[in-house]
């Protein structure tokens, strides 16, 4: 039995400002205060990673899915886990969840949705992006990669982060998902944090719980559901509607239909792709 862990940054303990969660590599910028983020990241990770490995599982398969892809400090990391670095990944932020023998995913580090009030660092993959809806419901990052798992037969049975993206993730999956609340968001750059070692030990305790909850929690599947995403600015819902078979339905919003979660995966990915030759805007 494997652990699949989908580890984003935004919703680490102690994050609050753009500037902890952008690389330097890509801002141009010196290291500041984003190599002390890293840090704490990958020890949130590192906590998931133990806690699985002490439930049973043989192995953990760790996705770096944060801006970049290549912020997690593989050597601070238990035996027992692969990590999958970098950022030309079909499956995006869920790369690795195709290998059959895992059971349940964690979500580590999650943010809330674009849009929400006192969701801390909240956005959905870009900051261009104002909503997305799957079959009319609001959904972030987490139900794009919840979906993409579900297409394996694999339940989300942990996240952590901040107080309201547990209760969206919890809304959209289920109440019985395993949460860590490592700080409370008191708006969308300011955040009351617990200590990172208190939130270290939480998270492990957690994923050794959460590994046990595969037969609890149904995988989040969909089948020709359709998608609606509303951006910004007009002009960038005309380069996303350039796609085949996507239909624009308002002055900033398209849609489309996907026929399981990897479909959504892979439109989505082409959509941002040609938002972002504009994101500027």
């Amino acid at each position: 039995m494997k652990v699949h862990i989908s580890a984003d940054m935004e919703g680490t303990v102690g994050v609050v400002d753009g500037v902890q969660v952008s690389p330097p590599w890509l801002e141009g910028k010196g290291p500041g205060e984003y190599e002390r983020a890293r840090v704490r990241m990958t020890r949130e990770v590192a906590a998931a990673v133990r806690g699985a490995l002490a439930a049973g599982a043989d192995e953990v398969i760790v996705n770096d899915a944060h801006n970049g892809m290549k912020n997690i400090l593989i050597d601070e990391l238990p035996r027992g886990c692969r990590l999958i670095s970098g950022h030309q990944k079909d499956l995006s932020m869920m790369q690795g969840i195709e290998d059959p023998d895992i059971s349940v995913a964690f979500f580590t580090g999650y943010h809330a949705k674009a849009g929400t009030p006192k969701g801390v660092l909240a956005h959905t993959f870009i900051g261009a992006v104002a909503d997305v809806l799957i079959d009319g419901v609001s959904v972030g990052e987490y139900g794009i990669n919840a979906a993409v798992a579900g297409d394996f037969g694999v339940p989300v049975t942990l996240v952590t982060g901040d107080d309201v993206t547990i209760e969206q993730v919890r809304s959209l999956l289920g109440q019985d998902v395993v949460a860590v609340q490592v700080k409370t968001g008191l708006a969308v750059s300011t955040a009351d944090n617990i200590h990172p070692e208190l939130a270290y030990e939480m998270i492990e305790a957690a994923a050794r719980d959460a590994v046990a909850m595969a037969a609890r929690i149904k995988p989040f599947t969909i089948k020709d559901a359709r998608i609606e995403a509303s951006f910004n600015h007009q002009t960038l819902a005309d380069l996303a509607g350039l796609g085949p078979n996507i239909e624009r339905i308002g002055e900033r919003t398209v849609a489309f239909t996907a026929a399981n979660g990897v479909d959504l995966m892979t439109t989505w990915r082409s959509m941002l792709n040609r938002v972002m030759s504009r994101f500027a805007i």
